[in-house]
C-alpha cells in the first residue's frame, strides 16, 4: 500500500506521481460510463484534480508528468476516436492542447505554492527552534549570573571578614597593650609622682573609652547588617548633645582645639540620642585623627528647611578624590589611617535611618568637611 507523509517538509516526486496516476485512473474509470451523457468539459475539469494532488505531494516534476498522463487519458477515453491518441476534429485537438497547457500550468503553480508553504513551515520550525535555544541560553546566562552574584557576595563576605579580623587584631590590641603596660607598671609598685600617676590612670581611661567606642561601632555594624538599627526618637537639643560629647572626649582634644559655632535658636531635633551621639563621636574622633597638632576642628550647625545641617571640618590632608565613592563603605580605611574603617559607614547608616543625608568634601586649604542633616521635632 502506498503511504505518503503529509507532514513532510520536502516534495516526494515518486509518491506524488504515484498518487497522480492513481487519481487519473480513478477519475477516468468513474466518468467512463457517463461519457455519452456529459460534455468534454466535465472530464477535463475532473482530470485536473490528479494534477493538483501530484503537485502538492510530489512537486513540479510530478505535476507535469501527471498532467501529461491526464491529457493522454482525456484523449483516449473522452475524445473521438476513443481508444486512440488520434484526434479527428480540430476543435477536439484545440481542447486537448488547452487541457494539457492548463493542467501543466495548474500543476506547476500548485507545486510552487506547495514548495513555498513547505519553506514557510520549515522557516517557522527553525525560528521556533532558535527561540527555544535562545530561551535556554538566556536561562543559562541567568543561572550563571546568579552563581556569579553569589560568588561575588561570598568574596565580599570573605573580604569583610578578613578586614574585621585585621581591625580586631590591630585596633583592639593597641589600646589593650597600653592598658596592660600601665597596669603592669603600677602593679609593680614603680615610684611615680602624683601628676604622673594621674596621667597614667588618665591614659588607661582614654584607652578603655577607645575600646568601648570600637566595640560599639562593631556592634552597630552588626545591627545595620541585620536591619535592626531603628532610631528611638525623642526631642533633643543639639547644643546639649554636642556639649556632652565634647566633655566626654575632652582628653581627645589635648593637641587639637575644638571650635563650636551653632546658630542661635536652633529647634529641637527628632532623633535617637545615643545613635546621634555615636555619629558625632565618630566624626570628631575621625577629624582629630587627621588633624595636625595645634590645628582646630570646627563644628557648626544651622537650619536647612525642615532639618538642621551639622558640619564637622578639620585642617588635615583632606580626602583623596579616588576614595570619595568608597568613603562610607565598611572597612574602607583609606590612606594611612589605622581605624577600623566602620565609623563613617555607621554614621551614614544612622543618618539615613533618621531620614537625613551625609556627604563628604574637601575645603580648599581647610582639609575635610562632613555635612549631615537631622530632622526637626514638630509639635
Amino acid at each position: 500500500m502506498l503511504r505518503v507523509d503529509l507532514r513532510s517538509r520536502h516534495p516526494r516526486p515518486v509518491a506524488g506521481l504515484a498518487l497522480g496516476l492513481a487519481a487519473v485512473v480513478t477519475v477516468t474509470l468513474v466518468l467512463l460510463p457517463f461519457r455519452s451523457h456529459i460534455s468534454r468539459a466535465s472530464p477535463a475539469l475532473a482530470l485536473v484534480l490528479p494534477v493538483v494532488v501530484a503537485g502538492v505531494f510530489g512537486g513540479r516534476l510530478a505535476s507535469i508528468a501527471t498532467a501529461i498522463l491526464a491529457a493522454m487519458a482525456f484523449s483516449l477515453a473522452f475524445i473521438p476516436p476513443v481508444g486512440t491518441l488520434r484526434v479527428a476534429v480540430s476543435d477536439d485537438a484545440v481542447a486537448l492542447v488547452v487541457f494539457t497547457v492548463v493542467a501543466i500550468a495548474t500543476g506547476t503553480l500548485v507545486a510552487l505554492e506547495a514548495d513555498r508553504r513547505r519553506s514557510a513551515e520549515q522557516r517557522a520550525e527553525e525560528i521556533e527552534a532558535m527561540h527555544v535555544r535562545f530561551q535556554a541560553l538566556v536561562a543559562e546566562q541567568e543561572q550563571l549570573r546568579e552563581e556569579t552574584g553569589r560568588l561575588a557576595v561570598l568574596e565580599q563576605v570573605d573580604a569583610q571578614r578578613a578586614a574585621l579580623l585585621r581591625s580586631v587584631s590591630h585596633d583592639l590590641r593597641s589600646p589593650l597593650a597600653s592598658i596592660r603596660a600601665v597596669a603592669t607598671d603600677l602593679r609593680a609598685g614603680a615610684p611615680h609622682t602624683e601628676p604622673i600617676r594621674d596621667e597614667l590612670l588618665g591614659l588607661v581611661c582614654d584607652e578603655a573609652e577607645r575600646l568601648d567606642r570600637i566595640v560599639a561601632n562593631l556592634l552597630s555594624l552588626s545591627r545595620i547588617e541585620t536591619g535592626a538599627l531603628q532610631p528611638d526618637r525623642q526631642a533633643v537639643a543639639l547644643d546639649e548633645l554636642l556639649g556632652a560629647v565634647a566633655t566626654r572626649l575632652t582628653r581627645l582634644f589635648d593637641d587639637v582645639t575644638l571650635d563650636v559655632e551653632l546658630t542661635p535658636g536652633l529647634p529641637l531635633l527628632d532623633i535617637d540620642y545615643v545613635q546621634i551621639d555615636q555619629v558625632l563621636t565618630n566624626l570628631l574622633e575621625n577629624a582629630v585623627r587627621h588633624s595636625p597638632p595645634g590645628s582646630a576642628v570646627q563644628v557648626s550647625a544651622e537650619c536647612a528647611g525642615r532639618a538642621v545641617a551639622v558640619v564637622v571640618s578639620d585642617h588635615g590632608p583632606g580626602i583623596d578624590p579616588s576614595e570619595t565613592d568608597e568613603l562610607f563603605e565598611p572597612f574602607r580605611t583609606g590612606g594611612a589611617s589605622t581605624s577600623t574603617g566602620v565609623g563613617l559607614a555607621i554614621c551614614k547608616a544612622i543618618v539615613e535611618a533618621h531620614g537625613g543625608m551625609i556627604t563628604a568634601s574637601n575645603v580648599p586649604g581647610a582639609g575635610a568637611r562632613f555635612r549631615f542633616t537631622l530632622p526637626v521635632r514638630h509639635g
